[in-house]
């Protein structure tokens, strides 16, 4: 299941100049809804960012539900479709997930230094999340 929606994000950069990459990142961070003011907050914001990011989460049916928003869309857009990937999972199979389609759509080589940072610190995060949950077990 976490491989069919990583095949079907690669399919959907397929063949796409970067202009066109970008602006359908755009496309997704336009898509997520706005987090609450009361969540914007440090204890949810991940370091290592360019721009403000924040990510909260929380269990549901034993699965992790994580909530974000971000202050550029670019950066929403990325944590988008990480969590397109992550969202709503065990945290065994948040660990367990090798996220592949950020290399296939070539993310990480096109993205400036800080924003490929920032990505890493954003997974680190929500694997973070995720090992502190399935320790909780």
């Amino acid at each position: 299941m976490i491989d069919a929606v990583q095949d079907e994000i690669i399919k959907e950069f397929e063949g796409l100049e970067w202009f066109d990459k970008y602006e359908l990142l755009i496309s997704s961070a336009k898509q997520v809804e706005t987090m609450a003011e009361e969540f914007r907050i440090e204890e949810n914001s991940i370091s290592g960012c360019q721009s403000k990011v924040w990510i909260r989460s929380y269990i549901n049916d034993g699965k992790l539900h994580f909530e974000y928003d971000g202050d550029a869309m670019i950066t929403k857009g990325i944590i988008s479709l990480v969590l397109r990937v992550l969202n709503d999972r065990y945290p065994q199979e948040i660990l367990d997930t090798d996220l592949y389609f950020i290399e296939a759509i070539g993310l990480k080589s096109n993205l400036s230094p800080a924003r490929a940072d920032g990505l890493a610190s954003i997974i680190r995060r929500i694997k973070e999340i995720a090992e502190a949950e399935y320790s909780g077990i």
